[in-house]
C-alpha cells in the first residue's frame, strides 16, 4: 500500500529532478528483474524526486500487462523509503484501468496515464477515458499529453472537477501556447512536468510555465551530470545551463536524432556505456550501431572526467 495519498504525491514530485528508468532485459529479450532492481537501488542512491517505473523509456509499449506489473513490484521493492514510484497505465481504456489496479495492489504511489492505443479521438472521449483509469484507483493520476492524447484546456479543467485524484500533467508534445492555457486556467489545482525526450532542453522556458521539474533520461547513466543541471535551472543560472547544454547535451541530441526510436535506445546504451548494461532493446526499436555507440562513450567520457 502506498504511503502517498493523490495531495502528498502532488507536493513530493515537484520538490526535485525525476527518471524514467529503464527496463532490463536478457539476451533473448526477457524482463531481468534482479538486473533491474539493481538499477533502481543505483538511481535512488541520488536524490530523485520520483522514478517512473516502466515508463516510455521503460519501454511500456513493447511490455505485456504482465511484465508491466512485474517491473513495478520490481521497482516498488527496490526503490526506498522516500522516493515515489509511479506505474504506467495505457493502451486501450480496460487494460489501463487493469494496470492502474495492479499497480496500487503492487505498492505503486501513482499512476502515469499514457495515450489510448493508436486511435484517434475528441476530447469527450479522452475525458471519458482518463475518468473511468481514474475511477479503477485510489492514487494520484498524472495524464500524459502526448500523440494522440492531446488534452485541451477545457478538458484538465473538466477533468480535474470530476477526477480529485487527478494530479497532474505531464507534457510530451512541447506546444507552449497550449501548455500556457492550461496552466493559466488551472494553477495549483495541477502539478505540471516536462516530459520530453532529452527534457533539459526545454527546462528553463518551462519552467516560466510552471512546470517546474521534469523527467530526466539522462539521469539513467550520468546522475550526477543531470542533478547538476537540474541545479542550475532552478537557479536560473543560464551561463551554467547553456554551458552543459553545449558541452553534452546538445551533440547527445544530434546522435539521438539520427535513428527513429533513439531517444530509448540511447538510454539503454549510455546504461552500458557507464558499466551497467540493461540488455538490448526490443523490436521494434534497434539498438546503436558500433560507430554510435562508440560517439555516445566518448561523449559521456568528456563530461566524466
Amino acid at each position: 500500500m502506498s504511503d502517498y495519498a493523490p495531495r502528498d504525491l502532488a507536493a513530493a514530485i515537484p520538490r526535485g529532478l525525476l527518471s524514467f528508468p529503464v527496463t532490463h532485459f536478457t539476451d533473448d529479450l526477457a524482463v531481468a528483474p534482479d538486473a533491474y532492481r539493481a538499477h533502481i537501488e543505483r538511481m535512488a542512491a541520488h536524490p530523485v524526486a520520483g522514478l517512473f517505473a516502466a515508463g516510455g523509456t521503460g519501454e511500456f509499449f513493447s511490455l505485456t500487462p504482465a511484465e508491466v506489473l512485474t517491473v513495478v513490484d520490481a521497482a516498488v521493492q527496490s526503490a526506498p523509503d522516500g522516493v515515489p514510484i509511479l506505474a504506467p497505465a495505457g493502451r486501450d481504456t480496460g487494460t489501463a484501468a487493469e494496470l492502474a489496479r495492479g499497480a496500487e495492489q503492487a505498492g505503486a504511489d501513482g499512476i502515469l496515464l499514457f495515450p489510448p492505443y493508436l486511435t484517434e479521438s475528441e476530447q469527450d472521449g479522452l475525458a471519458a477515458h482518463v475518468e473511468q483509469v481514474c475511477r479503477a484507483t485510489s492514487l494520484g493520476v498524472i495524464i500524459y499529453n502526448r500523440a494522440n492524447a492531446r488534452y485541451a484546456a477545457g478538458t484538465v479543467e473538466r477533468l480535474a472537477d470530476s477526477c480529485p485524484n487527478l494530479i497532474g500533467v505531464k507534457d510530451g508534445i512541447g506546444d507552449l501556447e497550449q501548455m500556457t492555457q492550461i496552466y493559466a486556467r488551472m494553477r495549483e489545482r495541477l502539478i505540471y512536468i516536462g516530459g520530453l525526450p532529452t527534457a533539459e532542453v526545454f527546462a528553463l522556458p518551462y519552467k516560466q510555465l510552471g512546470l517546474s521539474t521534469y523527467s530526466s533520461a539522462i539521469f539513467n547513466f550520468v546522475p550526477e551530470f543531470a542533478l547538476d543541471f537540474f541545479a542550475a535551472v532552478q537557479a536560473d543560472d543560464h551561463d551554467s545551463v547553456y554551458r552543459m547544454l553545449s558541452d553534452f547535451v546538445l551533440p547527445y541530441i544530434e546522435l539521438r536524432n539520427r535513428g527513429k526510436g533513439y531517444a530509448v535506445s540511447i538510454v539503454k546504451a549510455g546504461v552500458r556505456a557507464v558499466g551497467h548494461p540493461a540488455g538490448p532493446v526490443r523490436p521494434p526499436l534497434r539498438d546503436l550501431d558500433d560507430q554510435e555507440f562508440a560517439e555516445l562513450e566518448t561523449l559521456i567520457s568528456k563530461i566524466k572526467n
